[in-house]
């Protein structure tokens, strides 16, 4: 076995009580979901409260309004991001066990899901409330890095969704049968790609600062649309690099396809990562485009 980082030893659960026989625990996991959403709802507060870093000085909505979209926010993401998960990855076992699509508790979340969930839910938001739609997407997805983050990071801390087997010095040892099982001679221990980490950084912290930079710092928010778009191409390219080192999911692996392509030919293909994320890219570029044909005010400058 090459040198390798053993997994630290961190309990999912940060604190764990027992009421009447049943057990009742807060996990990293939850906490992460809980931080990002406050972190998140902070940054879009400080963006609203500045009126001159958008179009014609007047935000998008009142601070006041932020926690109600956040309310409908939240939904979007916990029922698009399970829907995502039965529909994308596992249809034939939820098919056959529909009782189980509710039980989130048992995991189970896509992110492109949550996506799909949120956008729902923020449009129809802005329709009953009358809110600019791209304005208001460029201040969600000035506050959804810090989410993306912290979650990378509590799929870490539940050694879970590991990459691939590498022999890289910063690779981990994770525990559990299936992370060790990578087809190495017996007595040897399998470390893999932390690549939980890789999104945590890329998707979570690097494109945070990027959009903070952004929408704080130069007068990106005067063109609706440009923050959203640099949102999109950015988790779309950070996922689809991702999934080369991150393991696939088992139901893609067979002997005849052991990268777990979802589409392929020949041995050459995308997984199923790569596959949602490509009409993210694309998206990003589109509206990147079309906001820097949208000429801001001279006389706005960001505060």
């Amino acid at each position: 076995m090459y040198a390798a980082i053993p997994f630290p030893p961190i309990s999912p659960e940060l604190v764990s009580i027992t009421i009447g026989g049943f057990e009742l625990a807060l996990r990293w996991y939850a906490l992460a979901y809980i931080a990002g959403i406050l972190i998140g709802w902070f940054l879009a507060v400080q963006a609203v409260k500045r009126d001159r870093l958008w179009p014609g000085n007047v935000a998008p909505m009142a601070p006041g309004r932020v926690e109600d979209l956040m309310t409908w926010v939240v939904l979007g993401v916990i029922i698009g991001g399970r829907l995502g998960f039965v529909l994308f990855y596992q249809p034939g076992h939820y098919l056959a066990n529909p009782w189980e699509i509710p039980m989130i508790w048992q995991g189970g979340m896509a992110f492109h899901g949550g996506l799909i969930g949120v956008t729902t839910a923020f449009l129809l938001w802005c329709r009953a409330t009358g809110a600019p739609m791209l304005q208001t997407a460029d201040m969600m997805a000035l506050a959804t890095p810090p989410g993306l983050m912290l979650g990378r990071i509590a799929n870490f801390v539940n050694a879970e969704l590991w990459g691939r087997p590498t022999d890289v010095p910063w690779g981990v040892i994770f525990p559990g049968s299936r992370a060790q099982d990578c087809g190495q001679p017996a007595g040897e221990l399998c470390a893999r790609h932390p690549s939980q980490l890789y999104e945590a950084a890329l998707e979570g912290l690097i494109l945070g600062l990027v959009l903070i930079a952004l929408a704080f710092f130069t007068r990106a928010l005067k063109r609706p649309g440009l923050v959203t778009g640099v949102f999109a191409a950015g988790y779309g390219v950070s996922r689809f690099l991702v999934e080369f080192v991150r393991q696939p999911d088992a139901q893609f692996q067979s002997p005849g396809n052991p990268l777990g392509l979802a589409l392929h030919v020949g041995g050459w293909g995308l997984t199923m990562g790569q596959l949602l994320s490509l009409p993210l890219i694309v998206l990003g570029a589109v509206l990147i485009l079309r906001a820097r044909r949208h000429d801001p005010s001279p006389d706005a400058r960001p505060a």
